[in-house]
C-alpha cells in the first residue's frame, strides 16, 4: 500500500485468478481476512468511524464466517474477488462512511413491530 497524503492507495489491482485447490482458496481467504483485520485502525481513521475496534473486527469476522462452508471453487473465487474489491473501495475511500455503517444497521435498528397493534401504532397496518 502506498501513502499519498491522507489517503492510502493500493499499489495495483489484483486480477481475478482461479484457485487450483480447496487449500489454495482457503489460504487466499485467510490472507484476505488478515489484510482486512490489519487495516481496521486505518479504515477507522480514514472514514472517521466512531465505534469500538472490536465491533468492526467482529463484523469482518462475521462476514467471512458467513461463507465459511462454501465448497465450490468457482464460488470461492468470486467471493475472494468481491472481498478484494470491497477492501480496495474502503481503503481508497471510494466507499463512503454511510456505506460502511450499513453493515452495522441491523444491530442498531430498533426491532420491527410484529403484532397488528404495534404495526398500527407505527403507521404500517
Amino acid at each position: 500500500m502506498i501513502q499519498h497524503g491522507v489517503f492510502a492507495v493500493a499499489e495495483h489491482a489484483v486480477t481475478t485468478a482461479s484457485a487450483t485447490s480447496a487449500e489454495a482458496a482457503r489460504t487466499r481467504a485467510l490472507g484476505l481476512y488478515r489484510q482486512w483485520q490489519k487495516a481496521v485502525p486505518e479504515m477507522m481513521k480514514l472514514h472517521e468511524i466512531n465505534m469500538p475496534t472490536s465491533a468492526i473486527r467482529a463484523k469482518i469476522r462475521e462476514e467471512f464466517e458467513r461463507h465459511r462452508n462454501v465448497e465450490k471453487l468457482e464460488v470461492r473465487d468470486i467471493l475472494y474477488a468481491k472481498g478484494q474489491m470491497e477492501y480496495q473501495e474502503v481503503i481508497n475511500v471510494w466507499k463512503q462512511t454511510n456505506h460502511i455503517m450499513n453493515y452495522f444497521a441491523k444491530e442498531e435498528a430498533p426491532p420491527k413491530p410484529t403484532t397488528f397493534l404495534d404495526k398500527f401504532y407505527e403507521g404500517r397496518s
